[in-house]
């Protein structure tokens, strides 16, 4: 098992040349480093924000090690959000916390509530999904589903969308949706913000029909909502009825429990006129010690013509 010292030593080398831009320094959660699977450390802006995911013996050390190791950088303030602890409490370790508190990523910029007891409203790891969808976007109608606080959209309408339609149960995320569009000077004209149940609002979502990019980014397991293992194949049954004939797939899965070839199945299986084009490379500050098993952005591109060849 490492010790603090290492873990320092760590921090200290992934810390090189931060600016306002988050950034993960210590990624404990993809099981590189002995001992600290329980432990993630975010860069945002001045804030060094940790994560503790189950209780360990030496936490009090090593918070102790990120007071002294934030007197020589950027960071004023330290947030800790214990996620073992029932409700997930949040506290301001050290300095103070402002009430405007934002993800900057490529030029562009998202609302975060660090003393939420769930997710702050980002997900960082989704950083290469967000930069494909803003690359592949233009002149496009794009279906966002489990659209969260609508990062997907922003960058989407960023990289020329002509309308998003973002479905969420949440109306709570997709009234931070509308602000981190306002917050990137986007005109929503053409952006949707629906709070439906994604599988019982087909019809709905299906008017809006047909997609140019589709974005399917579901939790693996949200009790009432969706669990992978029954709930994808739902989605992808229904793809070829809302899907435009040159439509772009994005995929995605971060279950460790289950692979790539999970979801190329369901394709194959289910929607076979959608073909696998290739899987995004995740974050480099998110490796895992088995990458099969890591998040999983993978994209499709249908062909109807090419199936008719076929068939």
């Amino acid at each position: 098992m490492l010790e603090v010292d290492d873990i320092q030593s760590i921090i200290i080398k992934n810390s090189q040349e931060l600016s306002k831009e988050f950034k993960r320094i210590f990624h404990g959660r993809g099981g590189l480093y002995d001992g600290y699977k329980h432990l993630t450390i975010d860069s945002i802006d001045d804030v060094l924000s940790v994560a503790l995911y189950f209780e360990e013996k030496n936490e009090d050390k090593l918070l102790d090690m990120l007071k002294e190791f934030i007197k020589e950088t950027q960071h004023n303030t330290i947030v800790v959000q214990r996620r073992y602890l029932k409700g997930s409490p949040s506290e301001v370790l050290i300095g103070e916390l402002s009430d405007e508190i934002y993800a900057y990523e490529n030029g562009m910029k998202f609302k975060l509530n660090l003393l939420s007891n769930r997710n702050n409203g980002y997900f960082p790891d989704m950083k290469n999904g967000r930069a494909f969808i803003r690359e592949n976007s233009k002149d496009k109608s794009v279906l966002n589903l489990f659209s969260y606080t609508c990062a997907f959209s922003v960058s989407a309408k960023i990289g020329g969308a002509k309308t998003v339609s973002n479905i969420d149960m949440s109306k709570g995320a997709l009234s931070t949706g509308r602000i981190n569009h306002h917050l990137n000077n986007i005109d929503t004209k053409g952006v949707s913000f629906l709070p439906y149940n994604i599988l019982k609002s087909f019809s709905r979502i299906k008017k809006k029909g047909p997609y140019d990019v589709i974005i399917i980014d579901p939790p693996t397991f949200q009790k009432g909502s969706f669990e992978a293992t029954k709930d994808y194949r739902k989605l992808i049954m229904k793809l070829p009825q809302i899907a435009s004939d040159k439509c772009i797939l994005l995929a995605c899965l971060n279950s460790p429990d289950l692979d790539e070839d999970f979801i190329k199945n369901l394709i194959k299986e289910l929607a076979p006129s959608f073909a696998f084009s290739h899987r995004l490379k995740n974050v480099d500050e998110f490796k895992s010690e088995d990458e099969t098993r890591s998040l999983k952005n993978l994209v499709f591109k249908r062909d109807i013509n090419s199936l008719a060849k076929i068939s």
